[in-house]
């Protein structure tokens, strides 16, 4: 008898059951509908969390299930703020601009207002022209499909490189890192288009919705944002429970195993990474325009680092883990670093949570990896009385060599 997808993935209505009352209690007590205790900031830090977690989703998908240590998603989740930041910032040129010259004597050609925009835009760079780049720049749709397509595009492009060529292991990890160092260096440039070290800013500022307090606006995002969560929740939950997840997971405990039973490990890692890819950038795409501004720094190899210790953290291999992992160290950091957390003094020395933040995240890991390796998600198999399979060469089907999650499980 065939069971329900619920049935099969008891965590995915945990998930959302948890998910819809956390955003339901903080809309309630927002300064935007509610009776204000709960701050627009911290509102706008949720949302921005939500958005992270949805990155760690992806980042669990193509690490702990498929088993491929990929050092570059944040460059994906960065090209998606990169796609929706340029028609944000081009929208809101335009208001000003139009707005700016509706007062002149003669009334302004439409090259008139392109000029005067791509003046305001690339002036800090030097330029007064519009890159090819930014071709589209003024059709929301358009923006929102290279959202997804870019960064997809990308990852399909490398992936087939990569995986043709059967690069695994460490050395593919390093591959990753340097394309998205590739990447980070040519954005800093100001010929890149895209404002070099500048970036893209006034994102917050949505246009057409000048008279909407940013409190209601926060909230909407916070609404996108949980929307976004628990579709990509659903999505991985049901990738992962079906035969598409034993083969993901076949390749992550051994490879060679599964390419002698006739499937094309190249075409599933393939199909993973660019899948992943996609979802980093919708996660991006939510996320800058809650920051306010996207730069090359936000693609830097050591934020696809900082993606992988919070999937390790949280628990890799669990869909939830992942999600716990960033929650819990998002939530944390915007507490050690934001100046909440009081400091330390020790007679000699004062401990400034701002400046040690980063060796007790590391630690963290080090501390997790030695002695956890099931992450927090481990805490919760412990408290549901539920105990994964050991996966490691153990016979757990009916047959002698059977390593299937569902026949060891049963």
């Amino acid at each position: 008898m065939q069971r329900s997808f619920f049935a099969r993935n008891p965590s995915a209505l945990v998930f959302i059951s948890i998910l819809a009352i956390t955003v339901l209690l903080v809309t309630i007590f927002s300064d935007a509908f509610g009776v204000g205790p709960i701050s627009t900031s911290f509102v706008k830090t949720l949302g921005k969390t939500l958005c992270l977690c949805l990155v760690a989703l992806a980042m669990d998908l193509v690490w702990g299930y498929c088993g491929i240590l990929s050092l570059g998603h944040f460059a994906f989740f960065g090209l998606g703020g990169y796609m929706i930041g340029m028609w944000l910032m081009y929208r809101r040129t335009h208001d000003i601009v139009v707005a700016s010259m509706a007062e002149s004597a003669l009334p302004p050609t439409p090259q008139d207002i392109t000029d005067a925009i791509a003046n305001q835009i690339f002036g800090v760079v030097g330029s007064a022209d519009f890159p090819l780049i930014w071709y589209f720049a003024d059709s929301l749709f358009l923006q929102l499909a290279l959202v997804v397509l870019v960064p997809g595009l990308l990852a399909l492009v490398f992936g087939w490189l990569a995986f043709r060529s059967r690069v695994a292991g460490v050395y593919l990890s390093i591959l990753t890192q340097a394309m998205t160092l590739a990447l980070s260096l040519y954005l800093f440039q100001n010929d890149s288009g895209l404002r070099g070290n500048n970036g893209l800013s006034g994102l917050q500022n949505l246009p057409g919705l000048d008279q909407v307090p940013q409190s209601v606006v926060s909230v909407w995002f916070l609404w996108g944002s949980a929307l976004a969560l628990a579709l990509g929740y659903l999505l991985a939950a049901w990738l992962v429970s079906g035969k598409f997840g034993s083969v993901m997971r076949g390749i992550r405990d051994n490879e060679a195993r599964v390419r002698f039973l006739g499937y094309s490990v190249e075409t599933f890692k393939l199909v993973v990474f660019t899948l992943t890819a996609c979802i980093a950038g919708i996660a991006g795409a939510l996320y800058y325009p809650q920051a306010g501004i996207v730069n090359p720094a936000e693609i830097a190899p050591i934020a696809s680092v900082y993606l992988a210790v919070w999937v390790a953290i949280g628990g890799r291999g669990r869909l939830y883990g992942a999600v716990i992992g960033a929650a819990f160290v998002s939530l944390v950091s915007s507490w050690f670093t934001g100046g909440q957390a009081p400091d330390v003094p020790l007679g000699f020395y004062t401990i400034k949570w701002v400046d040690w933040w980063l060796i007790v995240l590391g630690l963290s890991f080090v501390l997790v990896t030695l002695f956890a390796p099931k992450g927090i998600g481990g805490l919760v198999d412990l408290w549901v009385h539920r105990k994964s399979p050991d996966r490691h060469g153990a016979d757990l089907g009916p047959s002698a060599g059977a390593l299937r999650e569902q026949e060891a499980s049963e």
